[in-house]
């Protein structure tokens, strides 16, 4: 499916070359598994306490990549440059911490906002600007969702990158987008912050309300100044970067809590719960979730968070997870009315799967959600940018009302059955008003879905 992605960009030869010398660094460096790296900068931090701290958080989905021998992103190369030369470099001083290339910015102690996305909130808001849109909004969980969500994943740690992400988020709430998809881990707490700025903003500038937005975050990779001694043991953490303790997950929901300036966050992934799986038995992973959702059932009663769920990667894609089996656990805890009710994974034109692997039912992983009432949010819509160019003429002919690839690759990613809404990483204002022309379009219907679908299979049996 590489025939859709973006081809032919300066650089892109480099960066296979600049990835496999880093991959030839990690082979070299002695490790047994790329996911030891990750581990071996806390090494002496597990010996003195016990614990594991990663200095990086990130770099546990970068490692997960290359193993699951996937391009990087120029950035991704750049940032995963940084932290192995750190860890290279922290390896020669021993115990010497690694420091950051900028200090992280913490947000002022402010008044918490109070309340969550509401029924009557969320219609509100799709009526204020659903006049200008075409099914723009999908009723999911009792809420009014917009079908297009902004992603705060990627970007440099610095303040400019805050300023811009906190911009672009703000220009999507003002533009009827009230889907804010972001994590701890992403850019060390830096995104969630951002998020904080913007929806007050959005509060205290354009009458907007609490009620009207549905924030996610994510939690379960070890993040560096963002653990709590005592709140998980040495043998709950996976990979030297994973945890879903259930100590450890009270924690860091009440740092996200925190980071956002919110009394209650509207969904609460666990993030890519199938790392655990490449280091610990089925029947131990299960225990391991049992222990997280009657965790995470918890913080639902005491308020702190609404539902929750899993984003992952291939997890459900071929990658060890059983929708079925999950929810049965969730069902176990909380009966019919447990509150695991969303799932996150990657659908875009080049990643299909979703749509065409068969789970143990029979059934793909999206008709499974719709038959368990669980929404799927899509992410990597535009798969880091792969897909904002260099669609196939045939593509663009089957779509002709939209102006961009980028807008194409939106509206089939939306328009997927099963699919409530797609995740774009914005970080310019300029991108969230060219994304949200979408709006104005109509949603694809099976049949034209289905046209396109036929389109990639046959172009991908000609690779």
């Amino acid at each position: 499916m590489k025939r859709f992605w973006a081809t032919g960009k300066a650089g892109s030869r480099q960066e296979n070359v600049s990835q496999r010398d880093l991959t030839t660094r990690i082979e070299r460096s002695g490790p047994e598994s790329i996911g030891a790296l990750n581990a071996q900068g806390s090494q002496s931090q597990l010996r003195r306490t016990g614990t594991v701290t990663s200095l990086y958080p990130e770099l546990g989905a970068i490692l997960g990549k290359l193993h699951r021998s996937e391009g990087l992103t120029d950035e991704e190369l750049k940032q995963f440059q940084r932290q192995l030369d750190a860890l290279e470099r922290r390896a020669e001083r021993k115990d010497e911490p690694a420091e950051p290339d900028e200090p992280i910015i913490r947000g002022p102690s402010r008044e918490t906002i109070l309340g969550h996305a509401t029924r009557a909130g969320t219609e509100r808001l799709a009526g204020r600007f659903g006049a200008n849109t075409c099914g723009f909004y999908r009723e999911s969980q009792g809420l009014f969702i917009s079908s297009l969500g902004i992603g705060t994943y990627h970007g440099a740690m610095t303040r400019n990158t805050d300023d811009n992400y906190a911009d672009s988020i703000h220009a999507a709430l003002r533009g009827g987008i009230n889907l804010i998809d972001t994590s701890l881990s992403y850019r060390s707490q830096r995104s969630e912050r951002a998020v904080a700025r913007a929806l007050r903003r959005f509060l205290e500038c354009d009458e907007g309300r609490r009620d009207e937005v549905v924030i996610c975050s994510k939690g379960g990779y070890l993040v560096p100044d963002a653990m709590r001694e005592g709140t998980f043991d040495r043998d709950d953490v996976a990979g030297g970067c994973h945890c879903m303790a259930p100590g450890f997950l009270a924690d860091q929901i009440e740092r996200s809590r925190n980071n956002l300036e919110i009394g209650t966050i509207d969904v609460y992934y666990l993030h890519n719960p199938e790392e655990q799986l490449r280091w610990v038995s089925e029947a131990e992973f299960l225990n391991r979730i049992r222990r997280s959702f009657a965790q995470l059932e918890d913080a639902v009663e005491k308020g702190f968070i609404r539902s929750y769920g899993m984003a992952t990667w291939d997890g459900f894609l071929g990658g060890g997870l059983s929708l079925s089996t999950l929810a049965g656990i969730a069902s176990e805890l909380a009966g019919d009315g447990h509150h695991f009710r969303f799932i996150q994974l990657p659908v875009n034109l080049s990643r299909q799967q979703a749509r065409t692997i068969p789970t143990q039912q029979g059934s793909c992983v999206l008709d499974v959600a719709a038959e368990l009432g669980i929404t799927a949010i899509a992410s990597a819509t535009i798969s880091q940018g792969r897909l904002a160019s260099g669609l196939s003429a045939r593509i663009a002919r089957l779509l002709p009302e939209l102006e961009t690839d980028a807008a194409r690759s939106i509206q089939f990613t939306r328009s997927t059955p099963g699919i409530t809404a797609a995740l774009v990483g914005m970080r310019q204002a300029a991108h969230v008003a060219e994304n949200l022309r979408i709006s104005r379009a109509t949603p694809l219907d099976a049949a034209s879905h289905a046209r396109i679908e036929d389109a990639l299979f046959g172009e991908a049996e000609q690779l």
